[in-house]
């Protein structure tokens, strides 16, 4: 049994939260059905899970946020808190993965110009 002082605390840090539920619920459900219609294309198949499991953990974690405020549960705070720290984590691993792979698509681009200005170079008897 907590004491109303842990019950104050909680409810206290998990206000803003609270009060952003509407909106975790609603990019959970967006990222579920996107998921969903990732996945009616073939290659969709692969990745199709990452968006639905994205919204997942949104929608469990604005569930368990809204129940600590709501009943002051601790343990429910941090379920929702972990929740959210992993959505953060799995949309910071795919932004890297995505910078990684702009910068790689960037050079290829440059090196291809490159070769491709080259080669009008020696058509045009340039050198």
């Amino acid at each position: 049994m907590q004491d109303m002082n842990t019950e104050g605390v909680v409810k206290e840090l998990t206000l803003p939260l609270f009060n952003a539920r509407f909106w975790m619920k609603l990019m959970g459900v967006v990222m579920i059905v996107y998921g969903v219609l990732v996945a009616l294309s073939i290659v969709g198949l692969i990745i199709a899970w990452l968006p639905i499991w994205i919204g997942v953990l949104l929608f469990q974690s604005a569930g368990a946020l809204e129940s600590a405020f709501q009943t002051g549960d601790r343990d429910a705070a941090i379920r929702g808190f972990e929740k959210l720290k992993l959505y953060f984590v799995i949309n910071g691993v795919l932004m890297l993965i995505g910078v990684i792979l702009a910068v790689i698509v960037f050079m290829m681009g440059g090196v291809a110009g490159l070769m491709g200005m080259d080669a009008a170079m020696q058509g045009m008897g340039g050198y």
